[in-house]
């Protein structure tokens, strides 16, 4: 069995198992970052998708929110 490199740059996931010809391979983590992203642009291009794989994988953990949602919305 061979190793599936995610094909979104600077991303060290492997054993992805979504494909796409033209593109590669791309893990969960990336796809889940993907989907969110068509949400705000449904109508997103092959080639804005493949611009995007492009784009270093960037570490956003350090990013805080500015409101915390959880807080805002609590359940009851």
């Amino acid at each position: 069995m061979s190793v599936m490199s995610c094909a979104k740059n600077n991303c060290e996931n492997i054993m992805c198992d979504r494909y796409a010809d033209n593109i590669g391979y791309i893990c969960y983590e990336c796809f889940t970052v993907l989907e969110d992203i068509q949400k705000y642009n449904p109508t997103m291009t092959i080639d804005e998708i493949k611009e995007w794989i492009d784009t270093p994988k960037q570490d956003d953990s350090y990013i805080q929110p500015l409101i915390d949602l959880n807080k805002l919305f609590q359940m009851r």
